[in-house]
């Protein structure tokens, strides 16, 4: 950029584009990063949904059908436009669990590539934890202390242990809402995840927070009307999943006014994070609201700050 361009023209023209390729829908996130001295702000322009759910072919024969692929081509392909006409300083996009667990994926891939020219990534659980975890964190721990971050997926739930603001433990589990769905969660993954959890957690005894993300339940959160960014409590979790358990699809969709892909997955999702808290023992748990576009956001901008900052010295 050259030197003689306002501070305000510098400042807008911090655009970014992330897209996440999850098992139930693949988002395109458009965000614009505005500097004032030493804090950034993260202003959501625009965020498009495609509910694909590429998990229910993936979970159940290996294989992303010829028909989802090509679906899924052609979003990444108005991705594409999109991002031409928002014209980001860059570009990340990532695949997880029903991508990585498909195999296909590695092929269709690379036909995203020839087809639109964008580059997509199937990155591993772990990664997956840490670029989500690594936006929440910085976003909220302001305090020393431990934390339990857990991202309910369709395919699978990352959980990682921080303590100190420093993530210390972590694991990816086979456990999602599309997985539940359609009855593809084993009694051993479950066992695995409480096993887990009772051992990495032990010696906090009660004194974990918990942090959630993923789309249900941030609608779980909101669903419990919660003011002020206040954490949400175990129980009223329980009470929400109660609440909307009882109801039908058709009443979830016309009386909550859930989108159809989000009315089936919101009960399982709610059952792991339940799960979750309990076999941990936590009372409550922050809802930032983020997802992995949010962190591949944050992994961009602060790249271009450095190279900013080196290019400056």
């Amino acid at each position: 950029m050259s030197e003689d361009v306002p501070e305000t023209e510098r400042a807008a023209s911090l655009r970014f584009a992330a897209i996440d390729v999850g098992s139930n829908a693949i988002r395109l996130l458009l965000k614009r990063v505005i500097e004032n001295g030493e804090r950034a702000l993260f202003k959501k322009e625009s965020l498009v949904r495609i509910p694909l759910r590429l998990g229910e072919d993936s979970f159940r024969t290996g294989r992303i059908s010829d028909e989802k692929r090509q679906a899924l081509i052609n979003t990444m392909r108005g991705f594409h436009y999109l991002m031409q006409a928002y014209e980001p300083l860059g570009i990340m996009a990532c695949a997880t669990s029903a991508m990585r667990e498909a195999e296909n994926g590695d092929e269709i891939v690379r036909d995203i590539k020839e087809q639109t020219g964008i580059e997509l990534k199937i990155i591993d659980g772990p990664a997956e934890a840490e670029i989500i975890c690594r936006t929440s964190s910085h976003q909220l721990m302001v305090s020393s202390g431990a934390y339990l971050f857990i991202d309910v997926g369709g395919g699978s739930t990352e959980i990682t242990l921080l303590v100190d603001q420093q993530p210390v433990n972590a694991h990816s589990f086979d456990i999602g809402t599309v997985r539940i769905l359609h009855d593809q969660v084993t009694e051993e993954a479950w066992k695995e995840l409480k096993d887990w959890l009772k051992t990495v957690t032990a010696k906090y005894d009660g004194k974990l927070t918990g942090i959630g993300s993923g789309g249900n339940i941030n609608k779980i959160f909101r669903l419990a009307s919660i003011k002020n960014s206040k954490p949400i409590t175990l129980k009223q979790i329980k009470q929400i999943h109660n609440e909307v358990s009882a109801l039908s699809l058709k009443e979830r969709i016309s009386e909550l006014r859930l989108r159809p892909d989000r009315a089936d997955t919101i009960v399982p999702a709610g059952k792991i994070f339940l799960w979750v808290m309990k076999w941990a023992k936590m009372k409550q748990m922050i809802v930032p609201q983020i997802g992995l576009a949010d962190g591949l956001i944050h992994i961009m901008y602060d790249w271009y700050r450095d190279q900013h900052q080196s290019l400056a010295q």
